[in-house]
């Protein structure tokens, strides 16, 4: 599985701090050391699990024995997809040096093998058990028919078959739910390292001590602890939805769903239209077997129609009303029926929790009724809208709600703003209920990730959409990077990787030395003694290829014959076979960029400009624009929108996520370039401007953007980049010079940077139109 450069990024610092601190760490008693601790700090949507399953598998990299690795999650059916994910889906090539199985299947041979790693996945519940000796967790038993010791025990020991003592990784994704009771547990393990997945860093009182001991023997700051991942990233991956929006209503239930429903027909319509792979889906949540408006339990004994439980209610709207097929509706509550008064046929209800769960799935619902427990686990990237209750409408259950639906179908952003989109409609009854949940939202979803705009709006009667629709069609032909001029340079740069032996010493490492327990001689003269080991666990060629190649362009991997035999010879992470393959996957990344190009093609489907959400007490209006006007627009972009509007050409603003967008070619990921505006210059030409491109202007990747090549008929696409004060180029470089005001239009000259000094931004703007 291709991993991003930002979760590359983060995996790599986890098990680099990992080892640096693995080189001297600290002692409690002479045999057991103080445990690294490290938190992944993440916004939902990020791929946590991803994160944490490279990290291990990075560790063990370097690891001179093989780890194991206590997995865990706090739902069954987090831990039940975490388990099928790494033994053989689609995290499984990420932890290739790894026998994935449950902890409960954990067998004495297992701990004793050290020929792989171990990686055993849990729940808390399976050892939350505060009293061992009194308890009746299975963990904790002796298992009579395979060994003489409890599993526990065995965890503790963790010997291989030479008395060496295995190191120990705990590894918990959901760290905001580690209690301090499980943490006491875990510590009683002696693990070498606990790793964390929590937005927040929470320590356990048990904890603490550790903590505090790192502080002040190690020097760590608090953001030692912390590998944290830039929100900022995370949006322009397009791993999560860009914009949140919150519709209040003092309204019956009906007229908000009806608003929902109407969204919802509309994302139907534009995922049809860009023709994915995927259709939107919506949740609706309420209290289950209370009737509306109070607070007591329903009476089950009553025949279907009679019901009042807001579940029956919704259902019955949304069937009856709207005329929604119930075959797509689903209901995962504990509704109560009695035998008597039974739901009609249709009726698609799952009340049993974890132990129908797979059925649910299996069903494809896209209209989904749930309570308050909201299945732990079920994160669909395809909900994009959420009726919320009135009863419902605490500030913390709506945030949890909000971030059950962050994910981005198909982790990219379309053209299409309502499909970028997380829309809720909240119920409530007083207006200070919703105010406090746009305030907790804005503090704990938008206060972790700030790129996510949250647009609101309030509403007692329905109606009112804070969106403005596209008055007049325009398309742009799509950009693209047309990289087959690259293939054979890139195939001359692998062949140029040796096809190496196993255990010959170009694949053996000869440092990172490392201090591991092992036990010495038998019986009553055995001793626990610390070992030097010269050399790391084995991982295969094409595990360092890509891994190095992913850090500097992802794509190029397309390029490789990954699958040659070459790269299944195993290596240690130090060798001299593992150097020479990851010098070659940098070159192999400087080619793609040199040897790419970006391209527009006409024959593909173009970029057709599509409605806008705005801000209604920020909107600018604007008289030759593609809507009526836009919000959100800084002093410079508003400046020159004005500016762009007296053209009286017709142009629109360009979404900074989702709209449209032409790939960079430079190092590292492939970034993407959303310019401010664009513009209909003519029939033949479409202008895309950014009026804030200093950066792009002094790198590499900039200067591509100037040129891109048409690969058949169609409209021309020119860029323009646009700089605050007056700028030249000297020595082939831009520089701005000081105390001069205007602004400065790039562009392409016998195929060299022009910089075009204007004395305003009307002139900036006419300049920009000249193609």
């Amino acid at each position: 599985m291709d991993l991003l450069t930002f979760q590359i990024a983060a995996s790599t610092q986890i098990g680099d701090r990992f080892h640096e601190y693995m080189e001297d760490p600290l002692a409690i008693t002479r045999s057991r050391i103080v445990p690294f601790y490290q938190n992944l700090s993440s916004i939902t949507g990020s791929g946590k699990t991803l994160i944490l399953a490279d990290a291990v598998e990075q560790i063990r990299s370097q690891l001179p024995v093989e780890p194991i690795v206590l997995w865990l999650s706090k739902g069954r059916v987090v831990v039940w997809q975490t388990l099928n994910n790494l033994a053989n889906g689609k995290y499984a090539d990420l932890v290739g040096g790894f026998d994935v199985k449950p902890l409960l299947d954990c067998k004495p041979a297992d701990v004793e093998d050290g020929t792989r790693g171990l990686m055993l996945v849990a729940t808390v519940g399976k050892f939350n058990q505060k009293d061992k000796e009194q308890g009746d967790r299975k963990i904790f038993q002796v298992g009579l028919d395979v060994a003489d010791q409890s599993l526990w025990d065995m965890l503790r020991a963790r010997k291989d078959t030479r008395g060496v003592r295995r190191p120990f990784l705990v590894v918990y994704d959901e760290g905001h739910n580690l209690s301090n009771q499980q943490t006491e547990l875990l510590l009683d393990l002696h693990p070498d390292a606990l790793i964390a997945a929590s937005a927040t860093l929470r320590i356990p009182p048990a904890l603490e001590k550790i903590v505090d001991r790192l502080k002040a023997d190690k020097r760590w700051s608090e953001r030692d602890f912390i590998t944290s991942v830039k929100s900022s990233e995370i949006m322009k991956s397009g791993l999560v939805k860009k914009q949140i929006m919150l519709c209040g209503y003092l309204t019956p239930m009906e007229i908000a769903i009806n608003e929902l429903l109407a969204d919802f027909a509309r994302a139907e319509a534009a995922a049809s239209r860009l023709g994915l792979d995927f259709s939107p889906k919506a949740i609706y949540v309420a209290n289950t077997n209370v009737a509306d408006g109070t607070s007591t339990k329903e009476d089950a004994a009553r025949p279907f129609m009679a019901r009042q439980a807001r579940p029956i209610l919704i259902w019955r709207h949304l069937v009856e009303t709207a005329g929604i097929d119930p075959a797509g509706i689903a209901l995962y509550c504990d509704l109560k029926f009695d035998s008597k008064f039974p739901p009609p046929p249709e009726f698609n209800l799952f009340s049993g929790g974890d132990n129908d769960y797979d059925e649910f799935m299996a069903g494809g619902f896209r209209h989904i009724i749930f309570n308050l427990g909201l299945q732990e686990g079920w994160d669909d990237p395809s909900c994009c809208f959420g009726y919320i209750d009135k009863d419902m409408g605490s500030a913390d259950q709506v945030t949890q709600i909000i971030g059950r639906v962050l994910r981005q179908p198909g982790a990219q952003h379309y053209p299409a703003p309502v499909l970028n989109t997380a829309h809720f409609y909240i119920r409530t009854d007083e207006k200070g209920v919703f105010e406090s949940i746009i305030s907790d939202v804005r503090q704990k979803i938008t206060g972790d990730a700030p790129e996510i705009t949250l647009t609101v709006t309030k509403s007692t009667r329905g109606g009112g959409r804070p969106t403005r629709p596209v008055l007049k069609h325009r398309e742009v032909t799509t950009a693209s990077i047309d990289c087959s001029d690259a293939k054979q340079p890139i195939e001359d740069i692998v062949k140029l990787i040796p096809n190496y032996q196993n255990n010959t010493e170009d694949t053996v490492g000869t440092g990172g030395r490392i201090q591991v327990l092992q036990t010495i001689g038998k019986d009553s003269a055995a001793k626990e003694e610390w070992v030097d080991f010269m050399h790391s666990n084995k991982v295969t060629a094409r595990w360092v290829f890509l891994r190095e190649l992913q850090k500097r362009h992802r794509k190029a991997a397309h390029l490789c014959d990954i699958e040659h035999p070459k790269f299944d010879v195993l290596v240690e992470y130090n060798s001299p076979a593992a150097a020479l393959i990851r010098e070659q996957a940098d070159k192999v990344g400087d080619a793609y960029i040199e040897h790419s190009v970006i391209v527009q093609n006409a024959l593909d489907d173009p970029y057709v400009v599509d409605g806008v959400f705005v801000d209604e007490a920020k909107l600018v209006k604007f008289k030759y624009a593609l809507h009526e006007g836009y919000s959100g627009l800084n002093e410079l972009e508003k400046t020159f929108a004005l500016a762009l509007d007296k053209t009286k050409k017709t142009w629109c603003r360009n979404p900074s996520q989702g709209g449209y967008e032409i790939p960079l070619l430079d190092r590292g990921s492939t970034r993407t370039f959303n310019p401010d505006f664009l513009v209909w210059a003519d029939a033949k030409h479409v202008v895309a401007i950014d009026t804030k491109g200093d950066h792009l202007i002094v790198e590499d990747a900039g200067r591509k953007l100037f040129h891109i090549e048409r690969v058949s008929p169609g409209a021309q696409l020119s860029v323009r980049l646009v700089t605050e004060g007056h700028w030249s180029v000297i020595n082939g470089l831009p520089s701005k010079s000081k105390g001069k005001s205007g602004f400065t239009v790039w562009n392409l000259k016998q195929g060299k940077l022009h910089p075009n000094a204007c004395i305003d931004v009307n002139a900036a703007a006419k300049a920009c139109l000249q193609v």
